[in-house]
């Protein structure tokens, strides 16, 4: 988008310019009388008012035909300008035929040395918004490009491919006084990813965020148009002495002493996947994963079938339940559960048999390892983390749409796919805590994203989330709000999740209970009637984190 960007970074400070030639003739006006400015002399050698050029703006395209349309672009938009101009001195100014020239390289941006368009000691600013490519969708050119720049190094491979342009441009501002400006994906800003692309940033190049535009939602004119949700992040490696600013909604802007990379006016820490909880709270893992190309799971016709025949396997036959279901309640779904079975009690039945089989010849043929070393059990699940207690469950994916993500218990009969995340032997207490506005907040913050739900991740956003130190009574408090929010639900018993928690139909007496687990919560981490917002909320929520990570 360099044509983008130079042709509206141009035509704003163009107006800005003919604003301030338009306010010095009614200066000069009133201080000799009336002028008539095409009077002035514009001839050879003549002093033109004129300051900002299009020679100033320099911009990268990948092939030529965009390399053309942004330089053509450029003219369109200097010939306006000087139309403008003209109209506020009262004089004709010689445009055509076209004198100035549009620096447009056609080049591969991450393959150029940008010095060779534009020397960095000449630089002012660096803009653009680079090609939106996730981790995972990048072409192997792609990715051997965006490591290129970044080096090799842990968890790289996360990045996103607009994380090598800020990279590029980071490595320009060193002994500068260059301004970097990016619209990226939000993704940059969340998850996994934050740790590898800003440690290098900070640390390495030094860089700070001098404003940032949080996320919103990129409106494109194209008939099917995808939501790409982005952010606008402004940095430099020079001291700056402007306020910091972080606009939200495009409506609020809150001055920050410090713009962390969450976008958050809070210390700059990057939270990283940890293997155990920062705070003494059970272990959260992820439910169990079946690796057995679909033989071990049946359809609610399946498994009425095979009782029918065969009374006897009803102990091998057991709930299953993943992140949807979970929350739609749509699709009644079982497995064979044969963890601790007697072969005796299932190997004469010819159904189990062939199913165990294909499970078996889907192993074999696996290219990972560990799925091979595996055919040998195959009436066993790939992992089997779940015990034999009750446990709290939260969806991996869940809709952004919704203030809360909907978790609950979970029967230990019922077993939980790979799709969900289960904390055994949690309490009223974990429950209450987890589903509140408070770790919502912080969810929202750190979590990654499915494009744009919510994408929750045990070693991310559990194991690194403070948890408060109550005192005796705001725990108990919080075990009665957390019951009040069960008890909410049990009056909607033909309601799903997915309806209960959708913010036009959430019923009012559930959203009581949320508002009051959400003020015991609050006032167990001593928030409440102290913070007004959930950034603030956040800011104060990696505070704790890094206290607790420095102790």
């Amino acid at each position: 988008g360099s044509g983008n960007f130079l042709t509206e970074s141009y035509l704003s400070l163009r107006r800005l310019e003919n604003q301030v030639i338009e306010e010095r003739i009614i200066l000069d006006k009133g201080r000799h009388g009336y002028q008539v400015a095409g009077q002035v002399a514009w001839g050879e050698g003549a002093l033109n008012p004129v300051k900002v050029s299009i020679h100033q703006f320099y911009g990268i395209e990948i092939n030529d035909f965009a390399a053309t349309v942004a330089k053509t672009a450029l003219w369109i938009a200097e010939s306006q300008m000087l139309k403008e101009t003209e109209d506020i001195v009262a004089h004709q100014i010689d445009f055509l035929p076209l004198k100035s020239y549009a620096n447009i390289t056609e080049a591969n941006a991450l393959r150029l040395d940008w010095q060779t368009v534009v020397p960095k000691e000449k630089l002012n600013y660096i803009m653009g918004n680079p090609p939106f490519v996730g981790a995972s969708m990048m072409t192997k050119v792609q990715k051997e490009e965006a490591v290129a720049v970044f080096g090799k190094g842990k968890r790289v491979n996360s990045i996103d491919y607009v994380g090598a342009w800020y990279h590029k441009a980071a490595a320009l501002l060193e002994n500068t006084a260059t301004r970097v400006a990016f619209v990226s994906t939000n993704s940059i800003t969340q998850g996994e990813q934050v740790a590898p692309l800003w440690e290098k940033l900070l640390n390495t190049y030094k860089v700070h965020i001098d404003f940032a535009y949080r996320t919103f939602k990129w409106n494109s004119e194209a008939k099917e148009k995808a939501a790409v949700h982005c952010v606008i992040i402004g940095f430099s490696n020079a001291y700056n002495t402007h306020p910091k600013y972080i606009y939200t909604n495009g409506v609020t802007r809150q001055e920050a002493q410090n713009i962390n990379p969450y976008l958050v006016d809070a210390p700059d820490i990057l939270i990283s996947s940890r293997g155990s909880a920062l705070c003494d709270v059970p272990r959260m893992t992820k439910g169990n994963q079946p690796s057995d190309g679909g033989n071990l799971i049946l359809s609610q016709e399946e498994r009425d079938e095979l009782l029918s025949k065969d009374a006897s396997i009803v102990p091998c036959v057991r709930r299953y339940v993943g992140s949807k279901d979970f929350i739609n309640n749509d699709e009644v779904r079982y497995c064979l559960w044969l963890k601790g079975i007697s072969p005796t009690v299932y190997r004469k039945n010819s159904e189990i048999m062939r199913r165990l089989d294909a499970v078996r010849q889907m192993r074999l043929a696996s290219t990972a390892a560990p799925t091979r070393a595996l055919a040998d059990k195959p009436y066993l699940f790939f992992s089997t983390p779940q015990t034999d207690s009750n446990y709290l469950c939260i969806p991996e994916v869940s809709s952004e749409r919704r203030r809360y993500i909907p978790i609950g218990f979970m029967d230990k009969s019922v077993i939980a796919s790979n799709k969900l995340l289960i904390v055994p032997d949690a309490t009223l207490y974990h429950f209450g805590i987890l589903t509140s506005n408070v770790h919502m907040a912080w969810t929202r913050t750190v979590c990654g994203r499915l494009k744009s739900d919510y994408q929750y991740s045990g070693a991310t956003v559990y194991n690194n989330f403070p948890w408060p130190t109550p005192t005796d009574e705001q725990k108990g408090r919080i075990e009665q709000t957390a019951q009040a929010i069960l008890d909410a639900r049990d009056l909607y018993p033909d309601c799903s999740l997915a309806d209960l928690y959708d913010e036009a139909t959430m019923p009012p007496e559930l959203r009581r209970a949320h508002q009051q687990n959400d003020k015991a919560v609050m006032q167990a981490y001593g928030f409440w009637g102290k913070l007004n917002s959930e950034s603030a909320c956040v800011a104060e929520l990696m505070r704790m984190y890094q206290g607790l990570t420095e102790k």
